[in-house]
């Protein structure tokens, strides 16, 4: 006799390393997006920490970090703009908008290498799963 037994659930196969390294150098690039779409970046970084998390705890921390970083990075340009009504803001968004760039060039760079990076000065809206970092 037949039994009909349910489906088994879909796990997704585990990345290579050097798939690994190149979605979490993805991860961090994707950020480059914010040029040229409203929230790019960070809807890019989410899109692939969506996507890939359950296939790479690598990858998950190098996307988890680029969006954090990003919408730190969101929420000082904010505070750039309101200052910039008194001028001073105008010195700051060109600051953070140089750092932005330096830094992530900088996470891309470790990733490729196979390598984590934290984010300096960075808040941890989405926390690690298992804790730190």
């Amino acid at each position: 006799m037949s039994q009909n037994l349910p489906p088994a659930p879909y796990r997704p196969q585990p990345l290579a390393p050097h798939e690994e390294n190149n979605w979490a150098m993805a991860s961090h690039l994707s950020t480059l997006a914010g040029h040229l779409v409203p929230f790019g970046h960070i809807l890019g970084p989410l899109a692939i920490w969506l996507m890939k998390k359950d296939q790479s705890a690598k990858v998950e921390l190098h996307a988890r970090e680029a969006i954090n970083f990003q919408i730190t990075m969101t929420l000082g340009m904010v505070v750039g703009l309101l200052l910039s009504v008194v001028l001073i803001g105008i010195p700051i968004l060109i600051g953070l908008y140089i750092f932005d760039l330096v830094v992530t060039i900088q996470a891309t760079m470790k990733a490729k290498d196979g390598l984590h990076f934290d984010y300096p000065m960075t808040i941890r809206f989405i926390p690690s799963p298992h804790g730190s970092p």
